[in-house]
């Protein structure tokens, strides 16, 4: 019994062999090209996605980033300012990276320095960045400082200081606000055009 179906199955083996090398495999061979062709695209599609991926993770991360920055900003300069004046502060950032002259991510802008020839060293464009260390944000300031900038940053807040990119509090004056023009005060800060 089992020498008839191996002598079967080889005399099957044999058959298909003869027919396969007798046959014209030019089907086999457009078939065989166009699943690996196939192949190729399934694995570039996929390592795309990936990329794609990784692309809007990384986007995502410096979108937070930049966020956090701009919290950071109206938290330490205006926390204790009415809404409309940390409202301000988050706009006039945000016009400053609309603008050519600054940096062009929140980040920079928010920590940019430049060099003071009367101090002989490099000052923060926000006085809070030039402190070594300060207290972690919190409270119902904070709060507040993040819902502000979150508004500013997706411009969902309506524009009230168009062209505004500079301030600074009432209790001193700086040398360059006598080349600006004072356009409003909120709480306790003068906005420049």
């Amino acid at each position: 019994m089992f020498s008839s179906v191996y002598w079967t199955l080889a005399s099957w083996r044999r058959a298909l062999l003869r027919r396969w090398h007798t046959a014209d495999k030019t089907a086999w061979a457009a078939v065989g090209l166009i699943l690996a062709v196939l192949a190729g695209l399934g694995a570039g599609m996929q390592v795309h996605v990936e990329r794609e991926e990784e692309r809007r993770e990384a986007a995502r991360a410096i979108e937070l980033e930049n966020l956090a920055c701009l919290a950071r900003n109206v938290y330490f300069e205006s926390r204790g300012e009415p809404p409309a004046g940390m409202r301000a502060v988050a706009e006039v950032t945000m016009n400053r990276v609309a603008s050519r002259l600054y940096p062009s991510s929140v980040c920079a802008v928010v920590y940019q320095k430049n060099w003071d020839p009367i101090r002989k060293r490099y000052v923060g464009a926000f006085s809070w960045t030039e402190f070594d260390s300060l207290p972690e944000p919190e409270g119902e300031a904070w709060r507040r400082a993040q819902e502000f900038a979150e508004a500013a940053f997706y411009r969902r807040a309506p524009v009230t200081l168009p062209g505004v990119l500079h301030f600074h509090a009432t209790h001193i004056r700086p040398e360059w606000s006598k080349e600006k023009t004072q356009v409003a005060r909120i709480g306790r800060h003068l906005f420049y055009r």
